[in-house]
């Protein structure tokens, strides 16, 4: 009985990885006969979970549910969960911090002993910063999430970053964190052409437009596509830099949504931000320690000529002066 308690176990853990397995995949897996794959099938669905077969060739795959039991989870998945749950609750989707605390709660005490041991000790040697960027309602996350999924255009009311609103379509590809804001990466309809779009800052509109044939995405490295275009494009200057650094060391000093880095050579790198200040901009990059040529635009170059020249004048003495 305990042999076969064990093996349905590990029979509803497979299943759980939502893939769709053959019997004769499980029976390898479990070292039996697809006979008693069948058998066991059978008494998972007695336990109420629906595990579903296709025709032909035996397949098996579970099926959503609103009445499954509680989830199988190995150690290093438990901790997992608690660690996710834990970082939820000091995250940027508004509302989930409160349901992450409850859910962690239930979690915990279920947990034996030497996993409570490991998640309490991540908490107690943890700092938190406290919470950054902006808040998301995990309503329109999940909204949009569905129509990047089944294809489908979203309509929605948008706020730019100087306060203009207007009303947009688009085809949705991906949603983007950058550890600071929710990003959406789509396709604008009536501008014919890749934007993105500021969660926080977009009202959804319902229904959904009609569907769409999915695009190629805009580039094939989407982690530095976003990253320029979240860096720069929405500014009112776009400034490049030459950094008398390796790239890999001048991006050891700043977060990769401040800028993109291109390599030149060993010993320099070039390096593209934008900024709606010029000073801002300027302090910014001077802030970086690191020996630098300012290219463009060329109002941030006479506004580092004369920060250098208040600079220089702050720190001379009285004997210095003409």
């Amino acid at each position: 009985m305990v042999e076969t308690s064990a093996r349905l176990l590990k029979l509803l853990s497979l299943l759980q990885t939502h893939r769709e397995w053959t019997g004769v995949e499980l029976a390898e897996r479990l070292a039996v006969t697809t006979r008693t794959v069948r058998r066991d099938v059978g008494r998972l669905r007695e336990l109420g979970y629906p595990v579903h077969a296709t025709a032909g060739a035996p397949g098996y795959r579970l099926g959503a549910g609103t009445d499954l039991p509680p989830l199988l989870l190995d150690d290093d998945e438990a901790v997992a969960v608690a660690v996710g749950l834990r970082t939820a609750a000091g995250g940027s989707v508004a509302g989930i911090e409160e349901t992450s605390v409850r859910a962690l709660a239930k979690l915990e005490r279920v947990l034996p002993q030497r996993l409570r041991h490991r998640v309490h000790a991540l908490r107690s040697m943890t700092v938190p910063m406290g919470r950054a960027g902006s808040e998301v309602a995990p309503a329109s996350l999940t909204a949009i999430a569905a129509a990047c999924r089944d294809h489908e255009t979203l309509r929605f009311d948008y706020r730019t970053h100087d306060g203009r609103e207007s009303a947009r379509a688009a085809e949705p590809y991906r949603l983007v964190h950058s550890g600071w804001h929710w990003y959406l990466l789509g396709w604008d309809v009536d501008r014919a052409d890749w934007r993105t779009y500021r969660v926080d800052r977009l009202s959804l509109r319902t229904p959904n437009g009609p569907r769409f044939a999915p695009r190629d995405p805009p580039d094939p490295d989407l982690p530095a596509y976003m990253s320029r275009a979240i860096s720069s494009a929405p500014y009112r200057y776009q400034a490049r830099f030459t950094m008398r650094a390796p790239a890999e060391v001048v991006a050891m000093h700043m977060p990769t949504t401040a800028g993109t880095i291109e390599p030149i050579d060993e010993r320099s790198c070039m390096l593209s931000s934008g900024a709606n200040d010029l000073g801002e901009l300027a302090v910014w990059v001077a802030l970086l320690d690191i020996d630098f040529e300012v290219h463009e635009p060329p109002e941030l170059i006479d506004r580092i000529r004369a920060l250098s020249t208040r600079l220089a004048n702050a720190t001379a003495s009285p004997s210095d002066s003409p």
